[in-house]
């Protein structure tokens, strides 16, 4: 699974889209208030987004195939409009999307394919591997960091009030649910942080070989700048 890449096979699906021909079929598809003008263009590889706004599309044609009072007919007109312009923007922006990606692959790639760990502690890490170089005929360094996380989760006030204490297997197993969220969070924070630093221009020789991430005040937890190691 992607987490900050897509997939290279999304990627040449998502650019093979012809926006106008996008756009014909969705006017087809609303003419003759049916989805099958638009199967053609296969953007059933197109990832979740691009699904997400495929689907709202068809349930609005079906709404509005369904729909027999005038005023009903309007709504649902408006409706699935709406819906497909919604769709062409969004592969439009997903396109848009690709090409950023792919400039970026030129002179820095972040790995996220990452393990999950089969068992976890209260000390949480995360291991990004990555590679950049100054100009995209140069010579590709590589580079990896250690980010640390220390967890206790907060208690769960819901189960001292309850009158029966749970096992030590289900207290030990709720654990683990809890701790494996958290490193969850801790691995988009981390791929986030890196990318985000290569991104903005910065050296992959700058990046730390470990960083302690700093934990939110406000219950012991991540938000948005723990993981951004070049911040004092």
């Amino acid at each position: 699974m992607s987490y900050i890449n897509l997939p290279l096979d999304q990627q040449r699906e998502i650019a093979a889209i012809d926006v106008r021909a996008l756009e014909a079929a969705v006017g087809r598809c609303e003419r003759d208030e049916q989805i099958a003008p638009i199967y053609a263009l296969g953007l059933s590889g197109c990832g979740e987004f691009i699904a997400s706004e495929y689907r709202a599309f068809e349930r609005a044609l079906a709404a509005h195939s369904k729909a027999k009072a005038h005023a009903k007919r309007e709504q649902t007109r408006a409706d699935v409009l709406r819906a497909g312009s919604n769709l062409v923007h969004a592969v439009e922006q997903m396109q848009e999307h690709v090409k950023t990606e792919q400039e970026q692959a030129q002179l820095f790639v972040v790995d996220d394919q990452i393990m999950v760990p089969s068992r976890f502690s209260s000390r949480l890490t995360v291991t990004v591997c990555y590679r950049w170089r100054p100009s995209s005929d140069a010579q590709w360094a590589y580079g990896r960091t250690v980010f640390a996380h220390d967890f206790t989760p907060l208690p769960d006030y819901t189960q001292t009030l309850s009158r029966r204490k749970p096992s030590a297997a289900k207290a030990a197993n709720d654990l683990q649910e809890k701790l494996y969220r958290e490193w969850e969070h801790l691995k988009m924070q981390a791929l986030c942080a890196v990318r985000d630093f290569l991104r903005g221009g910065g050296d992959g020789a700058d990046i730390p070989e470990s960083f302690a991430v700093r934990a939110s005040q406000y219950g012991g937890g991540l938000n948005n700048f723990s993981c951004r190691f070049w911040v004092p």
